[in-house]
């Protein structure tokens, strides 16, 4: 079993906070990454209005390339407080990710990857359906909650178990388009 760490999957409801605390830390990276960034998104849960989450704001980043982000990101990161989770490139092979805070009371997640890619498009198609559709957001708020219960510590379990509803979300929201 893959641990959440720190405790149980936490689900809270939405919280105001959450624009302001990505406008803060999209200025902070776009200062520490410089010409690397390209765009600069706030995704994820906390980016749709009314949906619960787990507290972590997810920030996009953008680059040209992969490879370069590669060898110039990870210094700048760890001076903002990011770990790199290397082990996470085996399942996320097109992006880097990076968290920040303590283990299981992470603050931020940092997804770099090239807006071309497949993952950016998730994302991105994700958040705007969400938003578009709160009744959606709603139902998998309440998906959530319900999953955190009934997981408890098991991170890997939880995300396997939204697998069915972000499928048929993404079915649904590439149709949108």
């Amino acid at each position: 079993m893959e641990r959440y760490g720190g405790g149980p999957i936490v689900i809270c409801d939405y919280d105001t906070a959450w624009p302001r605390m990505f406008a803060a830390e999209r200025q902070r990276l776009r200062h520490a990454l410089g010409t690397l960034v390209i765009a600069l998104e706030h995704v994820g849960s906390t980016a749709v209005p009314g949906l619960a989450a787990k507290p972590i704001i997810d920030v996009l980043v953008g680059v040209r390339s992969l490879h370069d982000a590669r060898t110039s990101s990870l210094e700048p990161m760890q001076k903002l407080g990011y770990t790199y989770m290397a082990e996470y490139e085996s399942w996320l092979p097109e992006e880097m990710l990076f968290r920040k805070g303590i283990s299981g009371r992470w603050t931020h997640h940092v997804h770099i990857a090239e807006p071309s890619g497949a993952r950016w498009e998730e994302f991105i198609l994700i958040r705007d359906y969400l938003r578009k559709h709160p009744e959606v957001a709603r139902a998998y708020g309440d998906l959530k909650k319900g999953l955190a219960t009934r997981f408890g510590e098991d991170i890997a379990g939880f995300r396997s178990a939204k697998g069915p509803f972000l499928r048929e979300l993404m079915a649904k929201a590439r149709a949108d388009t």
